[in-house]
């Protein structure tokens, strides 16, 4: 799980589910008018004590509802790939009761003749909720992540020091010959050499990558640079398939190694490569 893939229309919908857990243990009546002659015939405390947890329809249908719609929610957007139940994407089936807990939060309140704190509440607590699960994958400003990507350190060498550590991340020191040229890295020139490639032998016979990079038509002057999106976004295979073979998660560094048009060729930390076909808003490193 990933918690950096959670966007602000998230953070929404938490708040909204902590705030209608809280209101199912307030009053859902607020008494009955106990002035007058019949005061002494009142109970006012009985009626004032009743809350969700005493009425199992309401806390079943609006209550509960709306936290374990929410739950759905954002456990589907941690998780790094989606995964359906009997057909079906568990985030929307998530939306639905969300929705199905505001509908019956709004008619509780309506047909109820003395709403208590916790009727009140809830009505206001469920409907932020549903407004936030439905209003986010629409409203980009929902979806901005809610924990920023942090900046890459400068000396971070994560897989290890030595003469060749592979696969690095922004800022890490690498030595000519082995692996990309990194954001901030100190490279060496190299003639002839494409993003950090051994130099081909004479016949030209290993140039392969070169090659084929250049045949693709990438600007001669692109260098690759690490980056991270500002929303999970799905990385396409480099044959075309309209199926993506890996979703990019906000918050995590990918690296581009070539650019085609307003794409990018983007690899994963696991080696996978891809094409980025939305690049807007990406951070780059």
């Amino acid at each position: 799980m990933n918690i950096r893939s959670l966007t602000r229309g998230d953070g929404v919908v938490i708040g909204a589910a902590v705030l209608l857990f809280i209101a199912s243990f307030l009053s859902l009546t607020g008494g009955p008018d106990c002035s007058g002659l019949p005061a002494k015939y009142c109970q006012s405390q009985a009626y004032a004590s009743l809350n969700a947890w005493d009425a199992l329809p309401t806390l079943m249908s609006m209550y509960l509802a709306g936290v374990i719609g929410a739950a759905i929610v954002v456990l589907s957007r941690l998780l790094p790939q989606q995964r359906k139940v009997a057909g079906l994407d568990p985030a929307q089936f998530g939306v639905a009761l969300t929705v199905f807990a505001a509908w019956t939060g709004l008619w509780t309140v309506i047909g109820s003749t003395n709403a208590g704190a916790g009727l009140i509440i809830g009505l206001i607590a469920t409907l932020l909720l549903a407004g936030g699960a439905v209003a986010t994958p629409l409203v980009p400003a929902l979806k901005v992540a809610l924990v920023g990507a942090p900046k890459p350190q400068p000396a971070a060498a994560p897989y290890g020091a030595g003469p060749n550590p592979g696969y690095g991340y922004p800022g890490a020191q690498q030595q000519a010959g082995h692996g990309y040229g990194y954001p901030g890295a100190q490279q060496q020139p190299q003639g002839g050499q494409a993003y950090g490639q051994q130099a081909p032998v004479a016949d030209g016979t290993a140039g392969g990558q070169t090659g084929a990079t250049q045949a693709a038509g990438a600007p001669s002057d692109f260098a690759p640079f690490w980056f991270a999106v500002p929303v999970a976004r799905p990385l396409y295979g480099e044959d075309g398939s309209p199926a993506p073979i890996a979703e990019l998660a906000p918050g995590t560094w990918y690296l581009a190694v070539e650019q085609r048009g307003q794409a990018l060729i983007a690899q994963t930390q696991d080696g996978r490569r891809g094409v980025l076909q939305d690049t807007t808003g990406i951070q780059r490193g």
